[in-house]
């Protein structure tokens, strides 16, 4: 029992910081727009993630510095590039939180799933998190305690997407607002080149 409360307490802990992905998720549910696809494969991916942690995968990952940079190279990338959509997003404006305008800016399951996909497996941090810290916590235990861990791990991970997913429409009456929009994507553009320098200076500092 201690294993399980463990494994959802760190858990816990790691996956409320806001990031990239925990901001998409939160956008998508005052949306409205498939929340449940978005909830589902992000947490899909912290289950296949912790279980490789969990189970063995982390030793090998953490000695590897070359996928290592490759991974911050395109996941730094990919953050810098989002930035730049929501301060084209926060500049232009024009957006409010109603039935309109959601049906207007439908964005296809597809892309949506894309995008919730490559915010994840793209982003350095989740790997770290996920494998190498949540991993690393369970690495002495017994196998029927890695298993009680893991378990408490991802429970955790999915009453968080749930819950921002979900909880975040008792904010719509604030969002219909124009400026709180671009307040919004401001903050997360802020956020995103933040996670990118984070990624991306290293690199550049090594390469010099």
């Amino acid at each position: 029992m201690n294993a399980f409360f463990n494994g959802f307490l760190i858990s816990g802990g790691l996956i409320v910081a806001i990031g990239a992905q925990n901001a998409f998720v939160l956008k998508q549910g005052l949306l409205r727009q498939h929340i449940g696809v978005v909830v589902i494969l992000c947490w899909l991916c912290d289950v296949i993630l912790i279980g490789a942690g969990v189970f063995g995968l982390a030793l090998l990952l953490s000695g590897n510095s070359v996928a290592g940079n490759w991974l911050s190279l395109a996941g730094g990338l990919f953050l810098l590039a989002y930035g730049l959509l929501s301060v084209k997003r926060a500049l232009r404006g024009g957006n409010k939180l109603t039935a309109a305008f959601a049906s207007a800016n439908e964005v296809s399951a597809l892309r949506t799933a894309a995008t919730a996909l490559a915010l994840t497996l793209l982003n350095p941090h989740a790997y770290v998190d996920t494998v190498v810290l949540i991993g690393g916590s369970a690495a002495n235990l017994s196998h029927s305690d890695k298993t009680a861990f893991f378990i408490g791990a991802v429970l955790a991970s999915g009453i968080w997407f749930i819950s921002i997913g979900y909880g975040s429409r008792l904010l719509q009456p604030l969002f219909k607002r124009e400026r709180v929009w671009r307040i919004l994507d401001s903050l997360i553009a802020v956020m995103m080149f933040y996670l990118a320098y984070g990624l991306l200076y290293p690199l550049w500092a090594n390469w010099l």
